[in-house]
């Protein structure tokens, strides 16, 4: 699970980076200053959430806690569903895509929750 939770860490990285770049680059002149925004905040939370799930990755080599592979899997289906919607819906402009991105809002807090409780159960 550690192994795994690193490479989706580093691939989650990589992508936040290069789609912040693409953002300020590519879309810059594409997009509304308001969807440019959006995109921005997706970039953001992805970029973040990536770090969190390498925090994770290397305390899974420590120890296999369940509430450490809740949080791994919360934080990449929260940069899925959160980060990927704001990406689809400022790219299609389908404004319905946005009921999506709450729901990566609860795995992220899901994850941070489930991180928390393993650090207070390990000490």
């Amino acid at each position: 699970m550690q192994r795994w939770a690193l490479l989706v860490a580093a691939v989650a990285g990589f992508l936040a980076v290069a789609l912040g770049a693409f953002a300020a680059h590519g879309l810059r002149n594409v997009l509304s200053a308001e969807y440019l925004t959006v995109f921005q905040t997706g970039v953001h939370y992805q970029m973040v959430h990536a770090l969190a799930l390498l925090a994770v990755g290397m305390l899974l080599q420590k120890s296999p806690a369940r509430s450490l592979r809740i949080a791994a899997w919360s934080f990449t289906l929260g940069i899925v569903l959160f980060s990927g919607s704001l990406y689809a819906l400022t790219l299609s402009g389908v404004r319905g895509l946005g009921m999506i991105t709450p729901f990566g809002g609860v795995a992220f807090l899901v994850g941070w929750a489930s991180l928390a409780w393993f650090a207070w159960r390990s000490r």
